[in-house]
């Protein structure tokens, strides 16, 4: 199979299933029998198509005789390849753009539909792949930058013209992979002798950005001497400051990324008790921390809407709730396209999770909030919606040591700030 047969077959599946692109890459490319040349072309292909898709369509409305909804899908994702060739992949030939998607259709039973692929694609070559961009300055920006218009609206009211650019220009490149040094196994020095030009320091201590193909290959990896974690998610995990000997909830956990810094963080001691509503989400869990070496987690299935009087006491609760995703467009582009409808129910979920989570705070304990959103009704709107329901809580600072935006209660961490992904923190300390 080609990497781009494999490319459009995840196109296809991505759009039946609902599924996260990264999960679905990850498992068809370690089946594949392609070449790494091949899987970084299927890689490269696929997640542009799914980052471009609202701009590919644009164009193909344009240059298609037949409304897109009527195409076939594999013919449809087929075409968006094809553009997304034509436009961002220089080192394609364009000759090599069409022949091969004309090819596509028939090694994917679609021969009948090659015609209308090559003439399709020929037009847009003819007309130097110009893309037809609306006379609205917003409808223009929207197919600009591959995101709904609703979305849009939404984030420039929110933080303005130049913000909102900034931060959708970012969504369209390739994200930095950030890890972090596991103390429970190693030093930073001796990550850094072993890892050498491969990382490089951030400015926040144990965590670096690496530059290295599949991780899973490094030994270090394999010893529990790091693991993959975004700067935000990391600062998130830290600004929880759980000490030593104490007792942690994390009630979305998995896959586990917080739960590791906040146990590593309490040297070996005191319990993370780490839970999610999936019970194979929590094997993850039990895979990382086993593969770090950490003794004081214990993982297990449990719904964060539920209270369960066996925890309460607790010093410190997390409660990084399920949100829409906004914040993680570089990751997982195909949130963009979620229905505004369905967004609009999350709120009342994530308020019922934190007002949970508030139960098992002991006096003085903390409680926190977080998201991978930008989108201030999952946000500031829910933490202050606790906050005037709940006046034994009261704002404290995120994480002032790093300060900035952080030294306030209530934080959003743009990708401007870090590097990092898009993030929310709230922070409450219960009044006693």
């Amino acid at each position: 199979m080609s990497a781009r047969k494999l490319a459009v077959q995840l196109l296809n599946r991505t759009e039946q299933e609902q599924s996260y692109s990264n999960l679905l890459l990850d498992s068809a490319l370690s089946q594949s029998q392609l070449d790494e040349r091949d899987k970084r072309l299927c890689a490269s292909l696929y997640y542009g198509v799914i980052e471009r898709r609202i701009t590919l369509d644009a164009v193909l409305s344009h240059y298609s005789k037949q409304p897109l909804r009527k195409l076939d899908s594999t013919v449809w994702n087929i075409l968006r390849l094809g553009i997304y060739q034509l436009l961002y992949c220089d080192q394609i030939p364009s000759r090599a753009a069409v022949n091969e998607s004309v090819k596509l259709t028939r090694s994917c039973r679609k021969a009948s539909a090659s015609g209308f692929v090559n003439a399709v694609l020929r037009g847009f070559l003819r007309d130097d792949c110009k893309i037809p961009y609306p006379k609205d300055p917003k409808a223009a920006m929207a197919v600009e930058y591959a995101v709904p218009q609703w979305l849009l609206e939404k984030l420039v009211n929110a933080y303005g013209m130049d913000t909102t650019k900034a931060f959708l220009a970012d969504a369209l490149q390739p994200a930095p992979r950030f890890i972090r040094q596991n103390p429970a196994a190693c030093t930073c020095a001796e990550l850094e002798q072993a890892l050498g030009d491969a990382i490089r320091p951030t400015n926040l201590t144990g965590a670096y950005e690496l530059h290295a193909g599949d991780i899973r290959k490094l030994p270090e990896f394999r010893k529990g001497w790091f693991y993959v974690q975004d700067l935000s998610s990391q600062i998130c995990a830290l600004a929880l400051g759980a000490a030593s000997g104490e007792t942690v909830l994390d009630l979305c956990a998995a896959p586990g990324g917080k739960t590791c810094t906040i146990a590593a963080g309490m040297e070996q001691t005191g319990c993370v008790h780490a839970f999610d509503l999936a019970e194979h989400r929590v094997k993850l869990i039990q895979d990382n921390v086993k593969r770090l070496g950490l003794r004081n987690v214990q993982a297990a299935q449990g719904d964060a809407t539920r209270f369960q009087e066996a925890y309460a006491g607790a010093d410190c609760v997390l409660c990084d709730v399920p949100c829409s995703g906004i914040g993680v467009l570089r990751h997982k582009p195909e949130v963009k396209e979620k229905s505004p409808e369905a967004l609009a129910e999350l709120p009342a979920l994530q308020l019922a999770i934190l007002e949970n989570g508030a139960r098992y705070v002991k006096a003085g304990g903390i409680l926190q909030y977080s998201t991978c959103t930008i989108l201030k009704e999952e946000n500031e709107g829910v933490a202050e919606a606790f906050l005037q329901a709940h006046p034994e809580f009261e704002p404290v600072p995120v994480y002032p040591a790093l300060g900035g935006v952080l030294e306030q209660p209530m934080a959003t961490i743009l990708p401007e700030m870090f590097g990092s992904d898009g993030f929310f923190v709230a922070k409450f300390r219960k009044k006693g």
